[in-house]
């Protein structure tokens, strides 16, 4: 193995630092590179989010418009319903005190 001198050994050191700075220079730029695409990825993450949040609030309310109106009716029909019956039963009532007391006046009749 022939002997280097002092010279020719600074000059390959220095050749392969360079080479060591042009790597971390490209590096750098990557990283760079990466960093800024991240931030971009963020940034359109969070418009993404915000549109699927606004979406997610306009079906909330119409939702809940819906069962309102829903509510409303059902309550309505159970209030018509609530009255028929009531109905029924007054006549079903009333027509078993009639003929309870056509049996009493049958019997008292007799």
């Amino acid at each position: 193995m022939p002997a280097f001198g002092l010279e020719e050994r600074v000059a390959r050191l220095e050749g392969r630092v360079e080479g060591f700075d042009d790597r971390f220079g490209s590096l750098e730029r990557r990283i760079d590179g990466l960093d800024a695409k991240t931030d971009r990825f963020r940034e359109e993450l969070a418009g993404r989010i915000e549109a699927l949040d606004a979406k997610v609030d306009r079906f909330r309310d119409e939702l809940a418009s819906r069962v309102e109106v829903l509510d409303h009716r059902l309550s309505s029909r159970i209030e018509a319903l609530d009255h028929k019956v009531t109905r029924h039963f007054t006549w079903t009532v009333g027509i078993q005190v009639a003929v309870l007391l056509a049996v009493v006046a049958a019997l008292a009749g007799r």
